[in-house]
């Protein structure tokens, strides 16, 4: 049976950095909206099943309110029974919810913060990310409709080839006293702080080092510390790392929607796969992983980074589709 999952996450796009800068704000309807495009376009490409996250805002509840007048998506479409405890942990279930029960593609609605937990999830299932975070380097800008039908198109195909359909994306291991405690898709970044605080990260005068995956100009947030200066492509085995310093060359920066910042940066050091690059020996200090606060570190901790390329498998929506046309998929 093709089926697709579903995870829409209701706190994307509404960390401080909402406050500080202008970004495009996708509120909970319109993510409301998104997914019921999504379910007609699944459902129209031969989808026989999805499954939704729940969560505190209703949304999948509210997608399948609205189609009332199509009873056969509705009867299709399922809430997936769990838990929630209105933080990432719920998404980190839907996603190992979603492999375990054999979903052929996961679609996220949320920034890179929230792709980044789907993935660790998700396992081989390859991802869909849509753009509803502030920081949106992994997810795509594109219409819900679309998204769907390339994911159906993805979830009907499991047989095809991984590589003709998807893009294996990088990911960043953090090791702390020897132990590999998480991941990253973009980046990680060193804060000189005693707290976690606020999650989002976007002042830079406490930031120390950057390690990114990608690194590229047309892309927003810390990781463009390196990419105005040392673009880093998605599909280049490897990876790079920057000393950020009060002394060094200056640069110009678009750390949020908006906001531009001068930030100084020291050397760039090219990452090879599968080395372990030291985190700087400052105490205390914060690892922030896409652009979020997560892992504390305290005195006698020791800290590094390895690149790792075999990450989440990523649609890439232009060659499924086009993979779709020469199929005749669309041919009624």
């Amino acid at each position: 049976m093709s089926f697709v999952g579903i995870i829409a996450n209701p706190a994307s796009g509404k960390d401080i950095r909402r406050l500080v800068a202008h970004a495009t704000i996708v509120n909970n309807n319109e993510k409301v909206s998104i997914v019921r495009r999504l379910l007609l376009a699944l459902f129209a490409s031969g989808i026989q099943h999805v499954e939704i996250m729940p969560d505190p805002f209703g949304i999948g509840q509210r997608a399948l309110k609205g189609l009332r007048d199509r009873p056969d998506v509705v009867a299709a479409t399922s809430l997936i029974d769990m838990p929630i405890d209105h933080t990432s942990a719920d998404s980190l279930r839907a996603a190992q919810y979603l492999r375990d029960s054999g979903a052929g593609c996961i679609i996220v609605l949320g920034g890179d913060g929230t792709s980044r937990i789907v993935a660790k999830g998700a396992g081989p299932v390859p991802l869909l990310p849509l753009s509803t975070g502030t920081n949106n380097v992994v997810p795509y800008f594109i219409e819900g409709t679309i998204a769907g039908s390339a994911a159906a198109y993805v979830a009907m195909h499991p047989d095809t080839d991984r590589a003709a359909l998807c893009q294996r994306h990088k990911r960043l291991l953090v090791r702390v006293n020897g132990e590999t405690i998480d991941e990253a898709l973009v980046e990680v970044a060193l804060v000189s702080s005693s707290f976690v605080g606020a999650r989002a990260v976007w002042e830079t005068g406490s930031l120390r080092q950057v390690f990114v995956t990608r690194a590229q100009p047309v892309n927003i947030g810390l990781s463009a510390i390196i990419g105005v200066v040392h673009p880093v492509d998605p599909a280049h085995p490897g990876g790079a790392f920057a000393t950020i310093a009060q002394d060094g060359r200056k640069i110009m920066v678009p750390i949020a929607p908006g906001f531009l910042a001068t930030v100084g940066i020291g050397e760039i050091v090219e990452m090879v796969p599968g080395t372990g690059h030291p985190v700087d020996s400052l105490r205390p200090a914060v690892l922030a992983l896409d652009g979020e606060r997560e892992i504390a570190l305290r005195g006698g901790d020791n800290a590094e980074v390895i690149l790792d390329l075999e990450g989440p498998w990523i649609v890439d929506v232009e060659r499924a589709l086009s993979l779709a046309v020469a199929d005749g998929a669309f041919v009624a």
